[in-house]
Order: structure tokens, then C-alpha cells, then sequence
């Protein structure tokens, strides 16, 4: 991505989304290449006639709420989430707080490769900065557990990545009367998701039993995900945070609709899930996945066991800040550590293994896979469950199997891989030396 593409992109986005002029806000989290983009963009809508307000950094969700809230056309965010700072990225929400439908987006698209638009001087947008606004997406945050509700008596550790929320998060936190200890809160640019957030807790489960606090929060670095670490320093997912809030909701008769994961929630969920009576719904992996069957079925809750959860009855997208409140909202009310709220759900044991390929393919078409596949299910018996799907990024099949057993699982992914290994193999490679492709364990990543 590059200063150039930014500037076309802007003008494109103008042309479609505030053909007649309006207004945009334009957030970012904390790279150093947030700022050279910020201005590029800020270039590309002032010259196409569209007003700027410029609010600095702050979480993804909180420029959804934020754009909504100033009656903005739309709104921007300069993100790439939680990977590394060398990378970046540019989302776009409507003016009511939600992401750009396919339609809106390929129109933008198609618009790129056009000379970049310049108004008339007497209809070119102005440019201001609207950092103090931030302070209205606090208070909608606070607005989201019970009126007259405060975290007094709880010492949370907040790690904000070095992201986007390092300013609102501990503030937020410490204002509804927690005491606060705030790590990942110092970025410099460089250090955005570096060893500290949601994708490295690490330094957090150190962190929260050394200083005896109740619990422990951690954000990535645009602060839409969110994983949390309990008294005694073990981290709790996404998955686990999506029953506590389920169970509560139930309980408070505030349900609606199932509750929706993807194929990659873990098995553990779903049963326990399904002992307290509630419905559970897989979606494809991606948090637009999971809220298109939300909408569809009529359902509030739903998310990733990467924390990215969706609480569609206090926001419009995904957003950690929010979700954490909820959760703390529950050990408040309940009087229950976050410990004791996990403890119904079983966490069943889970292998992922990425097969890489020469060329992507679906593996559930090779009549081998589905036979190894087959076998192993046969073996599982109903106590486990296998997931294979093509990476949508790189040249990877994901093999992901899970169940009551961690032998058998093992066992079971080792099998599974081998077959796609043996299914990638070209034809013409079969009977060559050194034929094949190798084994990479890891998480998915696209």
C-alpha cells in the first residue's frame, strides 16, 4: 500500500459514497505509517469535496460508533489490525456504523485506476481535528453495563497492544472506579502488537497474578479483539468469553436468537452450550460471516475464539472494549471470578496443522481425504470433530481437529495431513525423490 493508492482510494471513495459532498472521520491506531496515509486520504477527500475530522487514535469500533454519533457520510479507520507495524491497512464503515456492503465496495473498486477527482476551489472540503470527541466513545462504552453499575473493588491489568486504545481503555476502566495497571499503553510507532496484546498475552498472565489482580485485559492493536486472563494467570479466549456472556444473558432472559461461532470454535463450546439449553450456530471463519448469520437468524451474540465478539445488543461490530465490560459486568453481579464462570466449559484439545501446497485446492474433493477423514471421525465416535479448509491468503490447506482425547487427536491431524500431503503431490512428482511438501504447525491465519 502505498501514499499514491491512498490518495486514488479516497477519491473513489468520495465519488461513491458522498457523491454530493458530506463528511468523513478518519481514525487510525498507532503506527508511524498511520501518519503519512492520514494525510494522503485527508488530500484525496478535501479535493473531492468532502469535510474531514480528523479524531487521531482510537479502537476500530469506537470510529463505527464515532462516525455514526458526528452524523458523518462515513467513516475510515488506518489499521492493519493485529499484525505487525510494517503492515497496514484502510477499513471503511457507512454512516450508521457498519461495514461497506459488497456492492459499495466493488463500486469503489472499480473507481481506482480513475484520475484522482479535484473540485472547484469554492467546493472543496475542509479539514479539522475532532480529538476531543474521543471522550463521547468512553462514555457510550460505559453506557453498556448496567446504569448505576461501577468497577470498584476490582485491580485489572489493561493491555492495549501498544494500539489504539492505549488511551481510552485505561481511562475508561479507571474511571468506572477499577484500579488499574496499565502495560502495552507506551507506543512509539514501532511496538504496535509487539510481544504484548491480545495475540501475545504472555507478559499479561505474568502479569496479573504478580500483582494480585482480579483479572486482565488485553486488546489488539485496532481494539476489536480481546482476550482476557483470570486470577491465577491462564488466558481465556474468545470462545470461553462468548459463554460467560451467553450463559449470563440466558439467564437474565436477554438471549436472543443462537448463539453464533465459526467452524473453528472450539468442540467444547457447543456442548456446553448445549447443556445449558442454549442453540449454537457455526459460520464461516470472519467476523462478517459470523454477523451475516447473526442477522439472519435473528441472534445478538456471537464471535472468534480470537475474542473478536459481537454483542449486536450494545454495538454494531465487534469491539473488545465493550465485550470486556460485559464480561466484568458479570463477575460484578454475579460476585463469581472470572475462573468460576469458565469452569463449565471444557476446552477440548485442538491440532492445527498447515499443509503447504504447490496450488490451493478444496481437500474435501479428493477422494483420500474424505476417506482418512471419514476413518477418523469413525474413531472420534461423536467425541471430537475435524475441520479442513484452503487458506483464502497463502498456499496452505488447515487442518484442525480437536476432541476429548488428546492422543487420538494428535494421531488423528497427523493422519489427516498426510493424506493432503500425499493429495498435493503432482503426478508427475509421485515417483521422484524428494516428492512432497512439508508440515507447518501453527494457528490460521487467513
Amino acid at each position: 500500500m502505498t501514499v499514491d493508492f491512498a490518495l486514488r482510494l479516497a477519491s473513489a471513495a468520495a465519488r461513491v459514497l458522498a457523491p454530493d459532498g458530506g463528511r468523513v472521520l478518519i481514525g487510525k491506531d498507532t503506527r508511524v505509517s498511520g501518519y503519512m496515509f492520514e494525510s494522503a486520504l485527508e488530500a484525496g477527500f478535501v479535493a473531492a469535496g468532502v469535510d474531514v475530522l480528523l479524531i487521531g487514535p482510537l479502537p476500530t469500533p469506537g470510529i463505527a460508533y464515532m462516525a455514526q454519533r458526528l452524523g458523518c457520510s462515513f467513516g475510515v479507520v488506518i489499521s492493519a489490525s493485529h499484525n505487525s507495524y510494517e503492515d497496514n491497512g484502510i477499513k471503511f464503515f457507512d454512516g450508521a456504523g457498519s461495514k461497506l456492503s459488497d456492492e459499495l465496495e466493488s463500486r469503489i473498486e472499480a473507481l481506482l485506476e480513475s484520475p484522482v477527482l479535484t473540485r472547484e476551489s469554492q467546493r472543496l472540503g475542509k479539514a479539522m481535528r475532532s480529538d476531543r470527541t474521543r471522550l463521547q466513545y468512553q462514555e457510550f462504552c460505559a453506557s453498556t453495563i448496567p446504569a448505576g453499575m461501577t468497577l470498584e473493588g476490582f485491580k485489572i491489568v489493561v493491555d492495549c497492544a501498544n494500539g489504539a486504545g492505549y488511551k481510552v481503555g485505561p481511562r475508561l476502566f479507571a474511571d468506572l472506579g477499577a484500579e488499574i495497571v496499565p502495560i502495552g499503553c507506551s507506543p512509539n510507532g514501532r511496538n504496535i502488537n509487539d510481544g504484548c496484546g491480545s495475540t501475545s498475552p504472555e507478559l499479561l498472565q505474568l502479569t496479573v497474578p504478580g500483582v494480585r489482580a482480579q483479572v486482565g485485559i488485553a486488546l489488539d492493536g485496532d481494539g476489536d479483539r480481546v482476550v482476557m486472563v483470570d486470577d491465577l494467570g491462564r488466558c481465556v479466549d474468545g470462545d470461553q468469553l462468548l459463554y460467560v456472556l451467553a450463559r449470563a444473558r440466558r439467564d437474565a432472559g436477554l438471549l436472543k436468537g443462537p448463539v453464533v461461532g465459526t467452524v473453528m470454535s472450539n468442540l467444547g463450546l457447543e456442548h456446553a452450550l448445549a447443556e445449558a439449553g442454549i442453540e449454537f450456530r457455526r459460520a464461516q471463519v470472519g467476523d462478517r460471516y459470523v454477523l451475516a448469520m447473526l442477522q439472519e437468524l435473528g441472534g445478538s451474540l456471537g464471535g472468534e475464539t480470537s475474542g473478536h465478539i459481537l454483542c449486536l445488543d450494545k454495538t454494531t461490530t465487534g469491539d473488545g472494549l465493550v465485550s470486556a465490560l460485559q464480561v466484568l459486568a458479570v463477575m460484578k453481579s454475579t460476585g463469581a471470578s472470572l475462573a468460576e464462570l469458565c469452569a463449565p466449559m471444557p476446552k477440548y484439545p485442538q491440532v492445527l496443522l498447515n499443509v503447504r501446497v504447490a496450488q490451493r485446492f478444496d481437500p474435501m474433493s479428493h477422494p483420500r481425504i474424505v476417506e482418512v477423514v471419514e476413518s477418523v471421525e469413525r474413531r472420534f465416535n461423536g467425541r471430537g470433530r475435524t475441520v479442513l479448509r484452503a487458506s483464502g491468503t497463502e498456499p496452505v490447506i488447515r487442518v484442525m481437529v480437536e476432541g476429548q482425547d488428546a492422543k487420538l487427536v494428535k494421531a488423528a491431524a497427523r493422519d489427516i495431513a498426510a493424506a493432503v500431503e500425499a493429495a498435493a503431490v503432482p503426478p508427475f512428482m509421485a515417483s521422484s525423490p524428494g516428492a512432497g511438501v512439508g508440515l507447518a504447525v501453527g494457528g490460521p491465519r487467513g
